[in-house]
């Protein structure tokens, strides 16, 4: 039991740990990113109203946004529930159920399947969402020689 003093304080625990350390997140994932992806929208529809008529162009851009926050939520979303649900479950089982013996090598297995969504999560922004990618791109300083060298003698 270790430190609850009975079962239902114990499985109190356990499911408000489920749900501040998963479900919420998950929750706030949704959230944010719903929000961002209206506020793409709303300057869509401003830049919309601005622009000429015939030209398709901002459209274009906004669209190529939309799918990329779109699709940097769901990849997001999708690595943190595949990572983290194995371990939010092993430890809602082992709260909720007293008699049930966990193995002590299976909570490490899953918990470092947790961790590997911490290390993956910059790596998804820096290749799936374009204004990181475009950010990141132009702190990397690389020099493109334009024309090749005039004259190259060979010995």
């Amino acid at each position: 039991m270790g430190f609850f003093k009975s079962q239902s304080a114990r499985t109190a625990y356990g499911i408000w740990q489920f749900l501040s350390l998963y479900v919420i997140i998950l929750f706030i994932f949704i959230f944010c990113y719903g929000r961002i992806l209206i506020t793409i929208r709303r300057q869509a529809r401003l830049m919309a109203g601005h622009e000429a008529s015939g030209s398709n162009t901002a459209q274009t851009q906004m669209d190529k946004m939309q799918s990329s926050v779109i699709k940097t939520m769901m990849l997001v979303s999708m690595v943190f529930s595949i990572s983290w649900t194995p371990a939010s479950v092993y430890s809602f089982v082992w709260y909720t159920h007293s008699n049930l013996k966990l193995n002590e090598i299976g909570f490490y297995i899953v918990t470092f399947m947790g961790y590997i969504y911490i290390c993956t999560n910059p790596f998804i922004y820096a290749t799936k969402f374009n204004p990181v990618k475009r950010v990141l791109q132009s702190l990397i300083q690389c020099q493109k020689i334009t024309q090749p060298p005039e004259n190259i003698e060979l010995a």
